[in-house]
Order: structure tokens, then C-alpha cells, then sequence
């Protein structure tokens, strides 16, 4: 099954730091906008790449974030598996689907 381009969102205190941080790693932001307290970063020195995404005051801990219509470039894909079909296979195959949101 293809879960398209997974990402680690992370909830962080200064986004600027942390920007400066990611970036001395290797990171590149490819996305996002500062002015709203969020940025994408991605580190394509390593196959297949990494990508983060840094959030300012809008959740509390760590996500695993998947994009089913995004490769790993960031550009949109078609066709790609719709979430909710994503979550009925996973349902399916007896995984426990922990936190829902609508569909």
C-alpha cells in the first residue's frame, strides 16, 4: 500500500531556532510560512530524504504525518490512495486506527 510521503511534525518553542538548528543539520525549508508559526524542512542529502515539518503553538508532541498525494519532492501525484481508504485497509488488515479525523 502506498502511504505516500511521510513526514515528522514536530511542536516547537521558537521556530526560528529551531529552523537554525534543522538547517546546520543539512535541512532546507521547501514550504510553510514563519509568519503562521509553521515550516516544512527537507534534508535530500540521503536517499530516500527526510522530511520535517516545524510547528509553533499548534500541538503539543510529535505526529507522524503521511501525505498519500505528495511524493517525496513535495509535488502533488495522481493517483494516489484517498486517506480514508487508506484507513479502511489498515482497519482490514487489523491495525488499530488510534486517532480519526472525519471520513
Amino acid at each position: 500500500m502506498d502511504l505516500g510521503n511521510f513526514s515528522l511534525s514536530l511542536a516547537v518553542k521558537d521556530l526560528g531556532t529551531s529552523r537554525a538548528f534543522y538547517e546546520k543539520l543539512g535541512f532546507t525549508v521547501i514550504g510553510g510560512d514563519a509568519d503562521q508559526g509553521w515550516l516544512i524542512l527537507q534534508n535530500a542529502s540521503s536517499a530516500p530524504g527526510c522530511t520535517l515539518g516545524l510547528f509553533q503553538g499548534m500541538f503539543e508532541g510529535p505526529m507522524l504525518t503521511f501525505n498519500p498525494g505528495w511524493n517525496q519532492s513535495a509535488e502533488n501525484v495522481d493517483p494516489f490512495l484517498d486517506v480514508r481508504e487508506i484507513k479502511e485497509n489498515l482497519k482490514a488488515a487489523g491495525i488499530e486506527v488510534g486517532q480519526e479525523t472525519g471520513g
